[in-house]
């Protein structure tokens, strides 16, 4: 099967005319969605809403982006100072979601959404411009293609389609289940790669509660369908934690199974991850306390944290843990005079006495729906 063919297949009918079978019920905001013009809201395939985590000022990196709903969207929410791009593949879908781009740009009051053509797990090379370099040097024999790979690797290095470190928040909605299992690692990478330092993931997608065996990979209408190629639950946290993403887990989950194959359950869910600061790991005196209610916890950097105790930590893990995803577990304390910076070489799991953390600034966000007291 050539899965690339077959998506591209299949979501250009999809482009064309709508196709029920791809899609999952999926609530959405309706307050994001009365700007949208109905044909991009009925030709969306979707399985999850990954707009419900873009923040105002962010740019945003959408992969798979289709007819551009989700852009459009999250265009709303980024407000003035933000911006949102869109990669696709599939020529139809471009031309569905830049059909009405400047329309969407009046209502928005401002040019904020932009599409480019590209594979998700390549990243850095504009789809674009390879088409128009092909058209005018078409591939004819074995130098021709040695020279179209030399081109292609220039084309990564110095025009990417997008750059290193230049994004807030990548999401994608049930679009990484249809690249090949060869690439799935290679579109990990490319992710963390166009990242910003603290940069944020959220990828609704299908997921299988068990391996999909090859007979059904090589189907290609599960394929292209959404299904053969979901990732397995466990695998799809590993594939991002094996990455060096942290704070990797499961936000949303569907409780039901949208398609059951050969008594494989397929369901939608929500992953959302945190790419690693790039600060160098310094002691200024920092300490963090786990909340609980578990006895204790590891993090993705082999930290253990004890419930209660008060654990020293460098000033980049203070801040990932105080003000990053995981800051409703933990209480953070800022030293009252912090002392001259030294690189980090303390064992794991040494403590910080109070003693060391008197008069300290304690950090505390809000853990339960009542806000804090």
């Amino acid at each position: 099967m050539n899965i690339h063919s077959a998506v591209l297949d299949r979501y250009s009918r999809g482009a064309m005319d709508v196709q029920p079978s791809l899609c999952c019920p999926v609530s959405y905001d309706n307050s994001l969605l009365t700007l949208l013009p109905e044909e991009i809201l009925s030709k969306d395939y979707g399985c999850g809403d990954p707009s419900r985590y873009v923040r105002e000022g962010d740019t945003v990196l959408d992969l798979g982006s289709g007819g551009g709903k989700i852009c459009y969207m999250a265009a709303q929410l980024v407000g003035a100072r933000g911006r949102v791009i869109g990669v696709d593949m599939n020529d139809d879908m471009l031309a569905l979601a830049r059909k009405y781009q400047n329309e969407m740009a009046q209502k928005l009051g401002g040019d904020r959404v932009e599409f480019r053509k590209g594979r998700i797990q390549d990243l850095a090379l504009d789809a674009d411009a390879l088409d128009r370099r092909l058209a005018g040097q078409p591939v004819r024999s074995a130098s021709d293609l040695a020279q179209l790979e030399a081109w292609k690797t220039e084309q990564r290095k110095h025009a990417p389609l997008i750059a290193d470190n230049s994004v807030d928040l990548v999401i994608s909605n049930c679009v990484l289940n249809l690249v090949s299992d060869a690439d799935k690692q290679q579109l990990v990478r490319e992710i963390l790669r166009v990242l910003k330092p603290g940069g944020r993931v959220a990828i609704s997608d299908i997921i299988s509660d068990e391996a999909v065996p090859p007979h059904l990979k090589d189907d290609p209408e599960l394929w292209s369908g959404c299904l053969s190629g979901a990732f397995q639950e466990r695998e799809f946290l590993r594939a991002f934690a094996d990455a060096g993403f942290l704070a990797v887990s499961y936000d949303q989950w569907d409780t039901q199974a949208w398609r059951v194959v050969e008594g494989i359950e397929l369901r939608s869910a929500t992953l959302t991850a945190t790419k690693r600061a790039d600060s160098t790991c310094l002691d200024y005196g920092h300490a963090v306390i786990y909340r609980g209610p578990y006895a204790s916890i590891t993090d993705d950097e082999g930290h253990v944290f004890p419930r209660g105790e008060r654990m020293a930590v460098c000033e980049r893990t203070f801040t990932f843990l105080s003000e990053g995803p995981l800051k409703n577990d933990f209480i953070g304390i800022t030293p009252a005079s912090l002392k001259a910076p030294v690189p980090w070489c303390a064992p794991a799991g040494t403590r910080r006495g109070a003693a060391e953390t008197k008069g300290a600034a304690h950090v505390a966000a809000c853990c339960n729906e009542n806000g804090c007291r």
